[in-house]
């Protein structure tokens, strides 16, 4: 099953003969190379297979860079010919997913785990080992863990490349129709060829990226589902050129033999440019006559296609790269401490090699007749050299090999813990929180900047028609006798669409005087709904009589057709040359001429109709800011009234459109029809010249009205962001909107509030302007400001601190809304520190109308300067760019399809489970990690520096305290579950607490629980108690005696003592440190006790030692030893000196300095003794929601895709405050440290902390 994808000779030249033929040059444009795409799902591959890829240490075949791609300019495939296409050499249909099969496993596993710094290590020590000069401990010691571990991660290597296995074996057998030799034969896809003629019937995956030629549908028409390419489950529809759509016989299409020149394979789904050679002709090829790998034939009984692209030169293949891997702080600071612990390994091996050799100079020499040097040995220099790789063997147990693994064990019990959360559950879309990464949990404890967008995100994304522009008059508001604007719930019965037996009855709309106006004829309104049921790209449904179904590639499109069909303008049906409409009641049929397509770009859409009197008229909808430029100066005075309309909807969160006309003659209209086919008939540059064309035909036009249309917030979103905003988590929200909607939406989500102090709103145009905006922000932050407080005034902070200061001296509340244009100016790289600094200083950030590159360059910028955790949290593929740039991804399964969701690391349903997921399961993930960290780091230097000062004892002869086998045991049996158990399972307070209190969050942000300091508190304690471990029982046993009056003092019976009190002391430290006590840290923690000395015992029992008498010789050392009273005061004396002063300063800190978990635990306990009603949160809401803003969710290509073909069906598819106490003063000081420490560029933002 290898990929064959080779590197091709040039391109020979088409035997044309008198064919003409246009020079085809290199596209300059043309992506040759592959980025890191986003991650896309792959038919029946499961959805967490990119991460399984990418865990895997190395893409998957099919997705290196190959040299043929490197240089391959344009694809060239002729149909029936497979000697001309093997010429070419191109990739065949199989692909490969998997990485080993059964001979290369082993090999190449072991090859890819020994690239892991830690396993290589390990490795060196096993070898080292294995040198009987300088190994005083067994090669079991090392090569059991190392053998665990090594095995524990190639199973589940082998368990994920099975998976791999098994779905390229499933997707590559799959059956397929080929023409070979005229004649349909069954082939399996693996071996379809390019150029192959492949027959596909209803219901079936296509099986590579192929030029459709013809359907059983008139005119070439066929329906695809693409849910597999962008998660978009509605349907939509692809033609063949008309030249190939009659070719539905057998024997026409065995003798087809055309030629297709294109672009190379690339990752672009939406794109296609290319040029089909045929009978002396050349015609045009585009996305819409496509069919991509991964798609599924529907409502289509067959359809014949050309293979252009096969197996990893797909788009579908072209998209399943890895993503980028992405590391949190804990790992990064792990390293770190790694190498440092190293260093300080190779330093005590230094000075007890020096030892060795001096005592060895000193005293050694004196003994050579009984205690003679290695042959090897010739001097004491030489004998500390070896005396200091023994004692790197035996310290090296202060970097476990187990750390890793428990560190991932514990990160994946997080991951379940999120899957399994009902309260993430969204009962209404049957979705539950998934945590597609297991990396990055107690990064979810440490987020300081949210980055969200909007439309989807915060709100719903289902759109209502609400209010509307026409001629100058709105509509849509209620009035009372009065003349007041009535409210939602003052309102009077909706109107009645009774008189349209068509009508949506889910349709509300609460203005009788819009339905007046139509009733009574008024050309306007009739002209202004006829728009809106023309100009668009809905494909309707009429399943029985009058039931109409449409299905819209956007929501907005949807509810603009909606309300023209229920006031009386019914979209009928269409063919790709006609439109008909029901005109209240009558049928009329408009010849469709042209669509001039939505694109980002144009961010409008147009249509050319003639309609039954042979009137042609251009129809145009589009965003305000394009479509107000190119209206004809004699509207100038209405359109001063709909800007003020479009101003007011704006202001109520409403998302507006513009419509406007133009009537074409005859003889205009055949002039640009001719340039716009010679337009898309270019082979390079046909989008900008077909842009051209349309920018020609669509100016001068004469506005008719305006559209607005609410899309209403998402529960739970403006508590969520006041309860982010109380845990000191800053929010910026970036969205496409204009900007009068980004500032409504951010009061509907309580990010803007009527207490703020100011506003800014930036709005410049030029690089001066936006320069001086800033700079006018600041100097008004700054002089509300003059007097910070706490003793210093401005100036003196900003001179200690320069400008970085000003985040943390400035009093009052601001916000920052930024254009797209001005966005675009503030970015560059001699501004970016400006407007960084002026927004940090912000409480809440705005972007509007910004691009999905801006969006990821926006939190690029934090990233770059801040010294915080990043989230970025989106819904659709446009804020994929910026998921992925974040630290942490999140995507939001909903309206838009789940390309966010396939690039996010978690992703769930609604907004809301956000504060749960960082509040809850992101600050325990991390309180669990940052506690495990410092326990293994404690008890591995307490269990290893014995034998340090040991050395110091047995002449520096890398002699070991304990027995081999509890060396080997300790870190996987004996304390390996208890601190896996508290790892996976420990709180400090209740989930309602950490709601409740939401500045328990701040510790995480500041990185206070696991730093360089507690690293080396922790540190300390081990070595301290490995001091008390060593030399209370050396001091006992100098002068005890057994019960016999023999002496006490022997090696193996210090050797069980020192052991013995080891495993009580970290097993009674792990039980001070655990705050939450389940039956499984109770079993764990004692059984572990249980398990230890029953090894003890079983290892110094007469069964062993008959089995293995050259292995276990001390027969009955350990019931000896520890039957004697003197060994367990010994042991107990050890464990109370040791655990004592924790106890001490822990009971001191409570009652000295508590932090405010401390303080909520105690509180807890309070309320349970008085029985007290707990506090409980008030919703935070607004009468009369504010909406956001238009901004298109439409794609390109659907109009011209209509105008392709006929019969086009498709089927049906189917908080104002908080109770919170104030945080302690400790929080506020080391804030304000980090924040002066800081430099400029990377200072925080912050006010003091409230209460």
């Amino acid at each position: 099953m290898a990929l064959c994808a080779k590197k091709r000779p040039p391109a020979p030249v088409p035997p044309w003969g008198a064919v003409p033929s246009e020079p085809l040059r290199p596209r300059t444009d043309r992506q040759t190379d592959r980025p890191s795409p986003a991650p896309t799902g792959i038919m029946t591959v499961p959805k967490e297979m990119p991460e399984k890829w990418a865990r895997a240490g190395a893409p998957p075949s099919w997705s290196r860079k190959k040299p043929s791609w490197a240089t391959e300019e344009e694809r060239r495939a002729r149909a029936n010919d497979r000697e001309y296409n093997e010429r070419f050499q191109y990739a065949s249909n199989c692909i490969k997913t998997s990485k080993y099969n059964i001979l290369t496993f082993l090999p190449v596993n072991l090859f890819e785990q020994f690239q892991e710094v830690a396993n290589t290590y390990f490795l060196f020590l096993l070898i080292l080992q294995l040198i009987p000069q300088i190994s005083s401990l067994s090669w079991f010691t090392t090569i059991v863990p190392l053998v665990l571990v090594l095995t524990i991660t190639a199973v589940k290597d082998a368990t994920d490349d099975y998976f791999r296995h098994k779905s390229d074996n499933q997707v590559n057998n799959r059956q397929s129709q080929v023409l070979i030799n005229g004649i349909l034969q069954q082939e399996q896809w693996m071996n379809v060829c390019v150029g192959d003629i492949i027959k596909l019937e209803n219901n079936q995956f296509v099986a590579a990226d192929l030029l459709l030629l013809s359907s059983s549908e008139p005119h070439g028409l066929c329906y695809i589902e693409t849910a597999e390419l962008d998660g978009e489950t509605n349907m939509k529809v692809r033609q063949a050129i008309p030249v190939t759509s009659e070719l539905g016989d057998i024997s026409k299409l065995a003798k087809f033999d055309g030629e297709v020149i294109c672009e190379p394979p690339n990752n672009k789904l939406d794109k296609f440019s290319g040029t089909l050679y045929w009978k002396e002709n050349k015609f045009p090829l585009s996305n819409q006559n496509m069919l991509l790998r991964g798609c599924v034939l529907r409502n289509t009984e067959w359809c014949f296609g050309l293979v252009i692209f096969a197996g990893p030169d797909t788009k579908l293949m072209q998209n399943s790269g890895r993503t980028k891997f992405k590391r949190t702080s804990i790992d990064r600071l792990m390293n770190t401490l790694v190498l440092w612990i190293f260093g300080f390994l190779v330093c005590m091996g230094v000075i007890l090699a020096i030892g060795n050799a001096i005592w060895e100079h000193e005293v050694g020499t004196r003994f050579q007749v009984y205690l003679p040097w290695d042959e090897a040995v010739d001097s004491a220099f030489f004998s500390g050299f070896l005396s200091f790789w023994s004692y790197i063997i035996i310290l090296n147990t202060v970097v476990p090999i187990s750390l890793y693994v428990s560190v991932e064990v514990i990160r994946l019990g997080h991951s379940y813990f999120i899957n399994w959360d009902k309260k993430m559950f969204c009962m209404k879309k049957r979705t539950p929180a998934e945590a597609r990464t297991t990396t990055l949990n107690e990064e979810l404890g440490q987020v300081e900047y949210i980055f969200s967008d909007k439309t989807g995100t915060l709100t719903q994304n289902i759109m209502v028609f609400n209010k509307c522009s026409i001629n100058g008059r709105s509509y849509g508001d209620v009035f009372d006798v009065l003349g007041h604007k009535a409210e939602l719930g003052e309102r009077p019965e909706p109107v009645n669409f009774s008189f349209n037996p068509l009508a949506d009855k889910k349709f509300l709309f609460w203005d009788p005087t819009l339905l007046e106006a139509v009733k009574m004829g008024d050309p306007h309104t009739h002209e202004f709904f006829r728009l809106l049921s023309l100009c668009h790209t809905v494909m309707s449904e009429e399943k029985n009589e009058g039931e109409l179904y449409y299905k819209a590639q956007s929501p907005d499109e949807g509810a603009l057709v909606t309300a023209a069909r229920n006031f009386g303008f019914v979209f009928r049906s269409r063919t790709p040359k006609t439109i008909t409409v029901h005109e209240m009641g009558t049928a009329i049929t408009y010849q469709l001429l042209a669509i001039l397509d939505f694109n980002n770009i144009r961010k409008r859409m147009s249509v050319i109709v003639r309609n039954p009197e042979g009137k042609i008229r251009l129809y145009c909808k589009g965003a305000d800011t394009i479509l107000l430029d190119r209206l004809h100066h004699s509207t100038q005075e209405l359109l001063n009234t709909t800007t003020d309309h479009l101003n007011e909807y704006a202001g109520e969160g409403l998302r507006t459109l513009v419509l406007a006309y133009k009537d074409l003659d005859e003889e205009y209209y055949e002039e640009w029809a001719e340039r716009r086919l010679q337009a898309s008939l270019a082979q390079d540059s046909r989008e900008d010249r077909l842009a051209s064309v349309y920018e020609e035909v669509e100016s001068d036009m004469l506005l008719l009205g305006a559209t607005a249309i609410e899309d209403k917030l998402q529960q739970g979103v403006p508590e969520t962001i006041a309860l982010l905003t109380l845990a000191n988590i800053k929010i910026w929200v970036l969205t496409g909107d204009k900007q009068e909607t980004a500032v409504n939406i951010g009061y509907s989500c309580k990010m803007l509030t009527d207490d703020m102090t100011e506003v800014f709103i930036v709005t410049g145009h030029t690089v001066l302007e936006v320069r001086e905006e800033l700079r006018k922000a600041r100097e008004k932050m700054m002089d509300s400001s003059r007097t910070v407080g706490n003793g210093f005034t401005y100036q003196e902070k900003l001179s200690s601190s320069k400008l970085t200061s000003v985040l943390e001296a400035v009093a009052g509340e601001y916000a920052l809304v930024i254009n797209g244009h001005s966005l675009a100016h503030a970015l560059e790289a001699d501004m970016e520190l400006e407007f960084l600094e002026t927004a940090c200083a912000c409480k809440a950030v705005i972007c509007c109308r910004v691009t999905p590159l801006q969006k990821a360059q926006v939190v690029e910028l934090v990233k770059k300067y801040k010294k915080a955790v990043t989230l970025a949290i989106g819904d659709g593929a446009n804020d994929v760019s910026m998921i992925k740039t974040a630290h942490i991804g999140v995507g939001i399964s909903g309206q838009e399809g789940i390309q966010a969701v396939l690039a996010s690391d978690y992703s769930f349903s609604q907004f809301k489970f956000l504060q749960r997921l960082l509040l809850v399961h992101g600050r325990w993930s991390y309180l669990r990690m940052c506690k495990f960290l410092c326990y293994f780091f404690y008890k591995n230097f307490a269990f290893t520096m014995v034998h340090f000062w040991f050395g110091f004892f047995c002449g520096f002869s890398a002699q070991t305290v304990y027995d081999q086998y509890f060396i080997t045991l300790y870190n996987i049996v004996y304390t390996s579950l208890p601190v896996l158990a508290m790892g996976v399972f420990d709180q400090d307070v209740p989930e309602q607490r950490s709601m409740e209190y939401p500045k328990l969050y701040e510790p995480g942000q500041l990185n206070l629980l696991f730093n360089k300091r507690e690293f080396f508190i922790c540190i300390a304690q081990g070595i301290y108690t490995s001091v008390l471990m060593f030399f209370i029982p050396y001091g006992a046993f100098a002068e005890a005696t057994r019960d016999d009056g023999t002496q006490l003092a022997d090696y193996q019976s210090f050797a069980v003592t020192v052991a013995t009190s080891l495993v009580i002391v970290v097993s009674v430290q792990i039980g001070l440190d655990t705050g939450y006590w389940t039956a499984i840290n109770h079993f764990f923690i004692w059984g572990s006790l249980a398990v230890y000395f029953a090894i003890l015992f079983a290892m110094h029992s007469n069964g062993l030692f008959d089995m293995f008498p050259n292995q276990f010789r001390f027969v009955g050392n350990a019931q000896n030893t520890l039957a004697q009273p003197t060994v367990w005061l010994t042991i107990v004396l050890t464990t109370v000196v040791c655990i004592m002063p924790v106890v001490a300063f822990r009971f001191l800190r409570l009652n000295l300095k508590p932090d405010l978990s401390d303080t909520v635990r105690y509180t807890q306990l309070v309320r349970k003794k008085q029985k007290a009603q707990h506090r409980c949160m008030r919703r935070v809401g607004r009468t009369g929601s504010r909406r956001s803003g238009y901004a298109f969710s439409h794609q390109e290509g659907f109009g011209e895709l209509i105008m392709s073909g006929k019969n086009m069906r498709l089927s049906s598819l189917a908080l104002s405050g908080f109770t919170t106490r104030s945080s302690s003063s400790w929080i506020e000081s080391l804030r304000r440290k980090k924040s002066d420490s800081a430099s400029s560029p990377s200072g925080g933002a912050d006010k003091p902390l409230k209460g």
